[in-house]
């Protein structure tokens, strides 16, 4: 799970994998960023998959939307933000454990760091392989060195008003902030 991702992903193998054909896939346009290190990423289609966590005597069941990927990763799916608001859960990524409600028990969810480690180490390779192979060559392509005017100031922070320091510690008044003249009193 991945509380800093704004999608749940599905890569196309696992789509493969659990037999889903891909004629169930919805059309989508929209690209989304920070799953391939510097580029933008076209999904093939969404779709809404059952997603259940827990066990026979305690589980709970939610439909999710899944953005449907087609390009090498580390995991089988990606369970962002929107899996953590449907299910309600909060993560502890300290002890690696996701818990959630239900009507009569809490579900906990756990991995061994062993596992952690093993699937991070994993998806750096990938994620190093990928931006050494098509990213590296395209930036270093595209760098030339910037040269800076000697007109551009050293600062682009431009005050719109007439501004007066203000010391920020009595002690030493070389410790200033700047602040807006025109500001209201509030």
């Amino acid at each position: 799970m991945d509380g800093g991702s704004g999608l749940n992903i599905l890569y196309v193998a696992t789509l493969d994998a659990i037999r889903v054909p891909r004629v169930e896939l919805r059309a989508i346009s929209s690209p989304f960023h920070g799953v391939i290190p510097g580029t933008q990423a076209y999904p093939l289609g969404q779709i809404d998959l059952p997603v259940t966590f827990g066990d026979r005597a305690n589980f709970r069941t939610e439909l999710l939307t899944f953005e449907v990927v087609d390009f090498p990763g580390s995991y089988h799916a990606i369970l962002g933000r929107p899996c953590y608001a449907k299910f309600m859960a909060i993560p502890n990524y300290i002890y690696l454990k996701l818990k959630m409600p239900r009507p009569n028990d809490i579900i906990t969810m756990g991995s061994t760091f062993s596992h952690a480690y093993t699937c991070d180490r994993e998806h750096y390779e990938l994620a190093t392989g990928i931006a050494n192979s098509t990213e590296l060559p395209k930036l270093r392509d595209a760098a030339t060195p910037a040269i800076p005017s000697e007109s551009a100031s050293t600062s682009a922070f431009r005050p719109t008003e007439e501004t007066k320091a203000v010391e920020i510690d009595p002690a030493d008044p070389a410790k200033t902030v700047r602040v807006g003249t025109k500001l209201p009193a509030k």
